[in-house]
């Protein structure tokens, strides 16, 4: 996933944090470079597979 962190041109000084196609707009800098970083560490946390449930037979 290609993260981007860029202003956006507007007079509110927003930011916009692009997440490949999609976007995401913030009030300031510092909300946008939040975000990312939750993002990234719950992308980087180990992560367990659900176990397939075994079906017992009657």
């Amino acid at each position: 996933m290609k993260l981007v962190i860029q202003p956006v041109n507007q007079p509110q000084g927003c930011w916009q944090v692009r997440l490949d196609q999609h976007r995401v707009t913030f009030r300031n800098e510092a909300e946008a470079r939040q975000f990312v970083a939750t993002l990234q560490a719950r992308l980087q946390a180990p992560h367990s597979l659900p176990r397939e449930r075994q079906r017992i037979a009657s």
